[in-house]
């Protein structure tokens, strides 16, 4: 034949897009065109799949040669079209003949091809292959996955996919013919870290923070600790993905191609991911970014935890950028030539001072900022950020003698409470609280008139917005679930309301 036609997988995000690698070897003086809006990493692949060929003891063909990576609209960029290329020629030129050992040839057009080429015909490592893997999983039809031995450990993690590992061009060629079937790669060892969560019983004293601590997990809120150093806000959140419910295997698998895209291969686990940036993080290492966009730090914490100490040391539009994404659960990344959607399912917990120093309110510290200065340091959070956070608290500093509190509930009880709150949010209406949209609240958030009316007068003696009203009523639908009860009170309100003070 002198046409060849290759499926390959073109990365967008955390989707993978088809991409159709067409070969055409025909008369003419010898060239080798690739179109179909490749990179310069793309374009270099002529160079390498020439030295791949004819190091493997093949015949690089000495017509006109044209690659056509369709559709044409697409951006490619990386090394990952090499295999399909190469393979491409060879099947174009008639260099892989079917029937070769007397038996019946591998159907190409059911494999999907990805791996980068070295000049001796050796095929290495891609990256985000756990992405691609995902992609062809979901494509709906019989699909097998062709990746590098390394690449294809890790692709093999996901349920139902056959994954075969080819280590060099020779290795493609044989599998093709018929002579030699490629291996099916089985999904690595994985080592799972014992007790890689401190335990909630490490927190004395604080039972408001650990009470709003167990409210944020059993709902999905986002959280506020203010309270001067050394409270235990750091503490606290660090203990948060110990009171999670485990990720199912999809979310696993997900939160695990999303670090394959920022280029950090991880094991698939069931707990939850914590991030935590430094208040000198920019926008895109926060929401992602790039010139090659890569996820950033919201969407590493996808089906997790985001924490933010020392909140108002971020940048002002650092912080500005987060208030899509909590609404969304996700973030779109806007490019000249495409725009990049990557998911951002993640619970905020932030933490900060009451004041610069740190010691207002504080029995026996002096506070010794202004009132100018408190006000410009508070200041650095908007309205319309803080009105996206569910439950704002402030700690108290410690008592002398806390040391000898006696050790507080271990995270295993509370743990199993929050399963129970989850269990009841998801056979009523498929999602957490903190995630029911306004067209949800009045169906799942019913009100008595002692509850509504408390409602209105926090609506009207602290100005509350609509979206803070509508925040408030999920936290107390999730008060209400701890408390096994269906339809919202006055009391449930009323605590709703106490957590939407964070300076005390």
């Amino acid at each position: 034949m002198s046409l060849a036609v290759l499926a390959s997988r073109a990365l967008c995000g955390l989707q993978a897009y088809a991409v159709r690698v067409e070969v055409h070897v025909g008369h003419g003086l010898p060239a080798f065109h690739v179109v179909g809006l490749p990179d310069a990493g793309v374009r270099e692949s002529r160079e390498r799949v020439r030295s791949a060929i004819v190091s493997s003891g093949f015949e690089f063909p000495a017509g006109r040669i044209t690659v056509n990576l369709a559709p044409a609209d697409l951006p490619k960029e990386s090394g990952r079209y090499d295999l399909p290329i190469a393979l491409g020629v060879l099947l174009a030129s008639g260099q892989v003949q079917p029937d070769a050992a007397g038996g019946s040839q591998p159907d190409v057009q059911n494999h999907v091809f990805a791996g980068e080429l070295s000049l001796t015909g050796a095929i290495v490592s891609v990256s985000a292959p756990l992405a691609i893997a995902l992609a062809v999983a979901r494509g709906g039809r019989d699909a097998i996955l062709v990746l590098p031995p390394d690449s294809a450990e890790v692709a093999a993690r996901v349920p139902g996919l056959t994954v075969l590992a080819v280590a060099s061009l020779t290795d493609a060629v044989d599998h093709f013919s018929g002579s030699r079937p490629l291996p099916i790669a089985v999904p690595a060892p994985q080592a799972v870290a014992a007790s890689a969560v401190p335990c909630l019983s490490d927190v004395r004293g604080q039972f408001l923070a650990r009470r709003a601590l167990e409210i944020a997990a059993a709902g999905g809120h986002s959280l506020l600790m203010s309270g001067p150093p050394g409270t235990g806000k750091s503490m606290l959140a660090q203990r948060l993905p110990g009171l999670l419910p485990p990720l199912d295997p999809e979310q696993a698998l997900e939160v695990a191609a999303l670090a394959g895209l920022s280029g950090r291969e991880q094991a698939c686990s069931d707990l939850p991911p914590f991030r935590s940036p430094h208040h000198t993080a920019s926008v895109p290492a926060l929401v992602g970014g790039g010139a090659h966009p890569r996820p950033g730090e919201i969407s590493l914490a996808h089906h997790g935890v985001l924490f933010l100490d020392e909140l108002p040391e971020f940048q002002r539009r650092v912080l500005e950028s987060l208030r899509e994404p909590l609404e969304t659960g996700c973030v779109s990344i806007a490019r000249s030539s495409r725009t990049l959607t990557f998911p951002a399912a993640f619970q905020l917990v932030a933490a900060m001072n009451p004041c610069p120093c740190g010691w207002l309110g504080h029995k026996r510290k002096n506070c010794r900022c202004t009132p100018d200065m408190i006000e410009a340091y508070r200041g650095k959070l908007s309205g319309p950020l803080l009105d996206r956070v569910d439950l704002q608290i402030a700690l108290p500093a410690a008592e002398p003698g806390w040391i000898d509190l006696p050790e507080g509930e271990a995270s295993g009880p509370v743990r199993m409470r929050v399963l129970r709150c989850r269990a009841r949010q998801w056979r009523r209406q498929k999602t957490t609280n903190a995630r029911l949209g306004a067209d949800d609240i009045p169906r799942f958030c019913p009100l008595d008139g002692e509850g509504r009316q408390l409602l209105a007068q926090a609506m009207e003696r602290w100005s509350w917005s609509a979206r803070v009203m509508h925040r408030s009523l999920r936290v107390a639908r999730t008060l209400a679930d701890m408390a096994d009860q269906d339809g919202i009170g006055a009391l449930h309100i009323a605590e709703a309301i106490q957590y939407r003070q964070p300076w005390g």
